[in-house]
């Protein structure tokens, strides 16, 4: 049996979470804790019918392949697109740096960083070729 996606493209998937996320932050505003808005983001794109897994281990390998070490994406969505989300007064390098991080690890081509604890919505979309310079 076909499933028929709500999203055609990565691109327009990005737009249904950003989208979201936008209606999430005018609901709730900031002031609560990451987690909060992460049950919030993966509850409302599940309603609209978007694959999503929350806390999705990935790991950090070595040359090799040995597992030097996990880190958990905050969403997995579609299995194409990390989002890392925060809920932080100001967004800083360290927080890109630490998606762009993820991204090369996990070799996932997409991602978003959006902050909610600022008194206005952030979201900044990402792409593997960057983290890779």
């Amino acid at each position: 049996m076909n499933t028929i996606k709500p999203w055609s493209s990565v691109f327009e998937l990005c737009d249904i979470v950003r989208e979201t996320g936008f209606a999430i932050h005018e609901y709730l505003r900031n002031g609560h804790l990451e987690k909060v808005y992460e049950n919030a983001l993966l509850h409302r794109l599940r309603k609209q019918g978007v694959a999503v897994v929350a806390q999705h281990p990935l790991s950090v390998r070595d040359e090799d392949g040995t597992v030097l070490g996990e880190f958990f994406a905050d969403l997995f969505v579609e299995n194409v697109l990390l989002v890392e989300l925060k809920a932080v007064r100001h967004i800083v390098d360290e927080h890109a740096a630490q998606l762009l991080g993820y991204l090369r690890c996990s070799r996932v081509e997409h991602g978003l960083l959006i902050n909610f604890g600022g008194p206005r919505y952030y979201i900044k979309k990402y792409i593997l070729a960057d983290a890779l310079d």
